[in-house]
């Protein structure tokens, strides 16, 4: 792992959970505090008669959290081990305080929801999960704390998981982990616990250092927000900002959005000079080659790979105003650093967090979620909050006291009542194709890790996933490649979709769900060999966009590489060199991909081959071109 890996992640769970005092725990027993600050708790714990050093005053900085033992702010906190750096958000636990949750979430990649073992799963613990998948967040950690409150009862602990997971299992959520603790005494936080042998998983500590990070950054779609033009003196002009997505290099073809001019990069400057790449996190100054207009506000993105635009927007809000939502209100909303006015033009539903039902309504309150239907002066370039959430996040300001009143969410362009029903079906089937879990069962991991399997190999691991109509020429490709990697003693491991067939997915057909489940069990297996470091091949139709979307959130960002191998039906249609075309038309075959069953083409794949055009050997070049600029090879 690189010196500079950043995690980021949140605390939150009911009141009196014990968030703050496990945060003191971790920065105590990481050595992250001062002499001075534990000499002061320590007195401020005996001066109150406690009993014990109240770790949670090494968090709670306010003075009345000091006074009431609770939290009521967002406070951020920073630690680090050998192998990681921390960012902490601490969030409260009062339903009141909703809000603060989903400013302090907004950019974790993992969520530590606490639940006290002598309490269980409350109606906090629910809200804080669904807010959790509701914005994105790839790693939920189920924290069941002061199990020392009930004798380290392992029954305790395993009805608390039973009852979450039944919760968990109807969000938009892929990796739960679920560890028992107890934060004052320490109990697998840092360390193993003496008092559970019965918990064979790993401490939260360690989870925390080896979880995948990363996952949630888009290093795909480059989207440049233009905050500020410089102009120093007449030879220099150039945009200052940070890439909310993507990677750029010197040399790359680019738009300007709003206007659709384009130009390539000249450089990508820094105060130490300049780069020769730039990814998602860096702030820099874009020049280019061509003198065009652009102001603040202002997009550059990749030439080939462009936003939505639109200016009537799919979103779900969570209300933080103090005065309820007002339709008649027209508010600024900001995307980026783009400012425009915005108005609700319709309030589909309010969402019951503890149930998730759908509740009509006109009129949203503090804390609440709904989904509304936005209309906005300027068109905006965005991209769906479930691949960018950059690009996909917004937020809405009352013009009048210039406070902020909502944070939302994009899903898509606005929708009338008929696509909205049909697009809530759509993901309820989704949500019935999430990763299976068996019951009472742990992670276990190998005597080696991800990075000493790439040492000893001499390259990174990734999974490529080949998908196309079949006869594409996906297999014979991938077969090339492979080849090709083994003389650049490259490790590799191939799937084949008939292979499969032949033993592991033996039991399916080709109806959808055998379909989804044939891609599900693909992709775990893929994933396996991903985390032993090969280069795993995987030739597959797999025709649905949310089976392949399961496949890539399965390894980490960056290493899921989706090829689309296309041709043109027809000329599939005249290759048929096994015949299936010819008895797909005659009705002999059923549920035939791009006959009698559908193909989602890829939105966004990170690389587009044409077999009707172009070689196989010019094609595997290409991707070797591609491997080698990613780092992987």
């Amino acid at each position: 792992m690189s010196e500079t890996e950043i995690l980021r992640f949140t605390t939150a769970g009911s009141v009196d959970d014990g968030k703050s005092t496990l945060i003191g725990r971790l920065l105590y027993d990481t050595k992250s505090l001062f002499e001075d600050q534990v000499e002061a708790v320590e007195a401020a714990s005996a001066k109150r008669g406690d009993e014990y050093v109240d770790l949670a005053l090494f968090t709670d900085g306010l003075r009345a959290e000091r006074e009431q033992k609770i939290t009521i702010d967002v406070a951020y906190r920073y630690f680090a081990t050998p192998k990681r750096k921390f960012i902490i958000a601490d969030t409260p636990g009062h339903t009141q305080y909703t809000r603060n949750m989903v400013t302090g979430a907004s950019t974790a990649e993992l969520a530590i929801v606490l639940i006290d073992a002598r309490k269980g799963v409350l109606t906090q613990s629910r809200r804080h999960a669904f807010i959790a998948s509701l914005l994105q967040i790839p790693h939920i950690v189920v924290a069941v704390n002061k199990m020392d409150l009930v004798d380290y009862d392992e029954q305790t602990y395993l009805a608390i998981v039973d009852e979450f997971r039944e919760f968990v299992s109807k969000l938009d959520v892929q990796d739960v982990t679920y560890i028992p603790m107890s934060a004052l005494v320490g109990d697998n936080v840092a360390d193993k616990s003496e008092n559970m042998d019965w918990y064979e998983g790993t401490t939260l500590l360690h989870h925390l250092e080896n979880v995948n990070v990363g996952s949630s950054r888009n290093l795909v779609d480059f989207r440049y927000p233009v905050q500020y033009v410089l102009r120093p003196n007449q030879n220099f002009r150039g945009f200052a900002g940070q890439i909310a997505s993507g990677r750029i290099r010197p040399g790359e073809d680019v738009v300007a959005f709003p206007s659709g001019l384009e130009s390539k990069v000249k450089a990508v400057v820094t105060t130490d000079g300049e780069l020769d790449e730039a990814v998602v996190g860096d702030s820099v100054v874009i020049t280019l080659e061509d003198e065009i207009d652009i102001s603040r506000g202002d997009m550059l993105v990749r030439k080939g790979n462009l936003p939505q635009k639109s200016n009537q927007l799919d979103a779900t809000i969570c209300w933080m105003g103090e005065t309820p939502f007002n339709p008649q209100t027209t508010y600024v909303i900001q995307h980026t650093t783009k400012i425009a006015r915005a108005m609700v033009s319709k309030l589909n539903y309010r969402i019951d967090v503890d149930t998730m039902r759908r509740d009509e309504t006109d009129k949203l309150k503090l804390n609440e979620i709904g989904r509304v239907q936005l209309t906005t002066t300027e068109p905006l370039f965005y991209d769906r909050y479930a691949l960018n959430r950059q690009t996909g996040s917004f937020i809405l300001i009352d013009p009048h006291g210039n406070n902020t009143v909502a944070a939302g969410m994009i899903r898509g362009r606005s929708q009338d009542v008929d696509d909205l029903l049909a697009d809530e079906r759509r993901e309820d089937d989704r949500l019935t194709r999430q990763r299976k879990r068996s019951e009472n069962i742990v992670w276990h991991a190998g005597a080696l890790d991800l990075e000493e399997r790439e040492s000893l190999n001499g390259h990174q691991a990734a999974v490529l996933w080949f998908t196309g109509l079949s006869g594409s020429g996906k297999s014979t490709i991938a077969k090339l490649l492979e080849r090709k990697l083994y003389e650049m003693k490259v490790h590799t491991m191939f799937l084949d979709g008939d292979n499969l067939r032949h033993g592991l997915n033996g039991d399916l057909g080709f109806a959808p769900a055998d379909r989804q489940e044939n891609i599900r069990r693909t992709a775990e297996v893929s994933a396996l060999g991903f985390t032993h470091g090969s280069v795993v091949l995987c030739s597959f139709i797999s025709p649905y966009e949310a089976d392949r979307s399961f496949a890539r959130s399965l390894v980490q960002d960056g290493r899921f590489v989706e090829i689309y191998v296309k041709c043109d039906l027809e000329v599939l249609k005249r290759r048929d060199t096994k015949g299936l075309y010819a008895k797909a038309i005659a009705g002999e075959i059923e549920n035939f991909t791009g006959i009698s069953a559908p193909y989602e083409e890829p939105k966004n794949p990170e690389i587009v081959v044409e077999t009707d055009l172009e070689s196989t050997d010019a094609i595997v070049e290409r991707l070797v071109t591609l491997l080698q600029e990613k780092g992987i090879i």
